[in-house]
C-alpha cells in the first residue's frame, strides 16, 4: 500500500524532531458534503506524495489502487492521519507534513531521506464507519401505495449506481432493461435487500450503502474497487410475489345483473392494458374494436381467463395479473418485459353462450287480446335496436311507417322473428338476442361481429297469414259443391272474373283468407293460373282441385 503504510509511531517517538505542525491547504471543497472524516472512520483516497521541491516519491495513481485505511488507528503516518480529519468526499487537500509527523530521523528506505518534510496531495474517494447502516433518502412517493416490498417479493427496478465520489459503475437505463430480483433471498447485496423493503411501485429512493453491506473488501469486477461505498438511485417499476393470485377490483357494477359470465361463455370487452408503473402497452380502444373470445377455455392468458369469470354485462373492473398468470419470465414482444405485473382495465360489452335462447321480457300487454302473432302472419311493428352497452344501432322511428314482415319468411334475423311471435297488437317487449340468432360472428354493417342485441318491440298491427305454399285458406268448411259455387252462371266454365268475384266474397264474409302483404288481385290471378291447368283462360270442373287435396295426393305418391 505504499510508504504511508510503512509508517510507525515508534519512529516518531524516538526522534520527535521539530515542533512544527502540519499545514493543510483545502484548495477544492465540494458544494455538497454529507459527512466529514472523523477518527475511527475508514477512508479510501488517492494521493501523490512529493518533497517540498515537488519531486514525486510515491503515488497511489501509479499503482492503480487507492489507499484504504482506518483513521486514528496508525494505518497511515501521523501527519496524514491528522490532516485528513474533517475532509469531505471529493475534497482536494494539500497536507504538508513535518518530519516528526512523517518518517522522522529514520526516513523511509531510499525513497525518503531522514528529517524530510513531505507534501501529500489527496482527493478523498470514500468514507464509512463500521457503525454505518444503509442511508435511505426518499426522493418521491406515489399518491397511492396499496402494497410495498416485503421479503420474498420479486421486484423490477431501474437504477443508476455510482461510487461515493460520483463515478458511475452501472446503470439499468443504459441497458434499457430493469434489474429483476427476489428480495431477501441473497440475490442482491445486503444493502439493497434492506433498502428496497417498504418501497412502493413508482417510488424513488436514494441509497448509500457501506462496503460491508455491498461488495466488501473484494469489490466487484473492474468497476467497483475493494472497500467501496455504493450509491444507488432507484425507481421501483414492479412488484409481486410468486404466491400472488390475480387481484380483481370492481370499479362499476351495473344493477340489475341478471346473469354473470361463466367458463364457456363468449365475451366482448374493451380494455386498456398497462404495466404496474402505469405505462400503457395495449388498448382495444386504439384498435377501434372489442376483444372477442371464449372464457375459461385457454384462449387468453390464464389471469384474464380467470378474471373475466363472474362479470356482468356493462361491468367495469380492474384485473391485476402477476407474471406467472400473464406472460411469465419471457414477457411478450418489446412492450411487455419479462416478469412484468400487468394491469387490465376492462369494460364488458356483452357475453353469451352458444346455448343461449332469445330472452323475452313483456313490458306491456293489453287487457284484451283476441289473437296473437304466429308464423306466416303479416305484422307491422316498431323497434329500437341497440347493443347491450346502450349504443343505438337502428330504430323504426326514423321512418314514416312501422317495419313490416311476414313471420317465418326468413326476412329478419331468427332471434327477432322468434321474439315477434305470440304477441298481441299493442304489446311491448324487451328482447335480448344472442349473436347465433342475430348477425353471427361477422356482424352486419354497423352491427359488430358476435354482438348481443337488445330490441324494444311494439306490435302495431297483425294480419293473419296462410301456411307456406298457400295463397288462400278456408276459415270455414269449403262448399261441398265448390265448382257449382264458383260457376255462378252455370255454364260449366269459370273465367278469371267469375273466380275473382267468388274469392273476394269469401274474404269479405270472413269465410276465407288470402295471403297477406300482397296485392289481392295478384294473389287471385296466381290462384287462377294454378287451377287453369291447360292455360286456356277457363277453369273446368275436371281442372279444379283444392290444394289440400293436391297435397294429400302428392304425399300418397311419395309414399308409394
Amino acid at each position: 500500500m505504499g510508504f504511508l503504510l510503512l509508517a510507525t509511531w515508534f519512529s516518531v517517538e524516538c526522534n520527535p524532531g521539530p515542533i512544527d505542525d502540519i499545514a493543510v491547504d483545502r484548495y477544492f471543497i465540494p458544494k455538497s458534503c454529507f459527512r466529514e472524516v472523523k477518527s475511527g472512520d475508514f477512508v479510501r483516497y488517492h494521493y501523490n506524495g512529493t518533497f517540498t521541491d515537488g519531486k514525486l516519491f510515491d503515488s497511489s495513481y501509479d499503482r492503480g489502487a487507492a489507499f484504504f485505511g482506518q483513521v486514528g488507528q496508525k494505518w497511515q503516518i501521523a501527519g496524514v492521519d491528522k490532516g485528513i480529519l474533517g475532509m469531505c468526499v471529493n475534497e482536494h487537500r494539500r497536507i504538508t507534513v513535518p518530519p516528526h509527523l512523517a518518517y522522522g530521523s529514520q526516513g523511509a528506505g531510499d525513497k525518503v531521506p531522514p528529517d524530510t518534510t513531505l507534501v501529500f496531495d489527496l482527493v478523498l474517494l470514500d468514507i464509512f464507519n463500521r457503525a454505518d447502516q444503509v442511508q435511505t433518502k426518499v426522493i418521491s412517493t406515489p399518491k397511492e401505495c396499496k402494497r410495498s416490498v416485503m421479503r420474498t417479493d420479486f421486484v423490477r427496478f431501474h437504477f443508476n449506481g455510482t461510487l461515493l465520489d460520483g463515478t458511475v459503475f452501472d446503470s439499468s437505463y443504459k441497458r434499457s432493461q430493469t434489474q429483476d430480483s427476489v428480495v431477501g433471498e441473497g440475490w442482491l447485496i445486503k444493502g439493497l435487500d434492506e433498502g428496497l423493503l417498504g418501497m412502493c411501485v413508482g417510488e424513488i429512493r436514494h441509497f448509500i450503502i457501506p462496503p460491508f453491506l455491498a461488495f466488501g473488501e473484494k469489490g466487484y469486477g473492474t468497476e467497483i474497487p475493494p472497500h467501496a461505498s455504493l450509491v444507488y438511485h432507484i425507481l421501483l417499476e414492479d412488484l409481486h410475489n410468486p404466491k400472488d393470485d390475480i387481484v380483481v377490483e370492481v370499479v362499476e357494477a351495473p344493477e340489475p345483473c341478471t346473469r354473470k359470465s361463466v367458463a364457456g361463455d363468449y365475451i366482448r370487452y374493451n380494455y386498456n392494458a398497462s404495466l404496474l408503473n402505469g405505462i400503457t402497452f395495449d388498448s382495444s380502444y386504439q384498435h377501434n374494436q372489442t376483444y372477442n373470445t371464449y372464457i375459461g377455455m385457454g384462449y387468453m392468458i390464464s389471469g384474464i381467463d380467470k378474471g373475466l369469470q363472474g362479470v356482468c354485462t356493462g361491468e367495469r373492473r380492474r384485473i391485476i395479473l402477476p407474471p406467472h398468470l400473464a406472460y411469465g419470465q419471457q414477457g411478450a414482444g418489446k412492450d411487455i418485459p419479462g416478469s412484468a405485473v400487468l394491469v387490465f382495465d376492462i369494460h364488458v360489452i356483452d357475453f353469451h353462450n352458444v346455448k343461449d335462447p332469445v330472452h323475452v321480457e313483456t313490458t306491456h300487454k293489453p287487457e284484451v287480446c283476441n289473437e296473437t302473432s304466429e308464423v306466416n302472419d303479416f305484422i307491422e311493428y316498431h323497434y329500437n335496436c341497440s347493443l347491450l352497452d346502450g349504443t343505438l344501432l337502428f330504430t323504426s322511428r326514423d321512418y314514416e311507417t312501422p317495419q313490416d314482415v311476414v313471420l317465418g319468411g326468413g326476412k329478419i334475423i331468427d332471434g327477432l322473428d322468434e321474439a315477434l311471435r305470440n304477441m298481441c297488437v299493442g304489446e311491448r317487449r324487451t328482447v335480448i338476442v344472442p349473436p347465433h340468432l342475430g348477425h353471427g360472428e361477422k356482424g352486419a354493417g354497423i352491427v359488430p361481429g358476435s354482438a348481443v342485441l337488445r330490441f324494444e318491440l311494439e306490435l302495431v298491427s297483425l294480419q293473419k297469414g296462410v301456411p307456406e305454399g298457400y295463397l288462400f285458406i278456408w276459415l270455414e268448411e269449403s262448399p261441398v259443391q265448390l265448382f257449382e259455387a264458383l260457376d255462378s252462371n252455370q255454364d260449366q266454365q269459370v273465367p278469371l272474373e267469375e273466380f275473382s268475384q267468388f274469392i273476394k266474397q269469401q274474404v269479405l264474409e270472413g269465410k276465407g283468407r288470402l295471403k297477406p302483404a300482397q296485392d289481392p288481385d295478384s294473389v287471385i290471378r296466381d290462384m287462377f293460373k294454378n287451377q287453369d291447368r291447360n292455360a286456356d283462360g277457363l277453369i273446368t270442373q275436371d281442372e279444379l282441385k283444392l290444394k289440400v287435396d293436391e297435397d294429400v295426393e302428392k304425399t300418397r305418391h311419395e309414399e308409394l
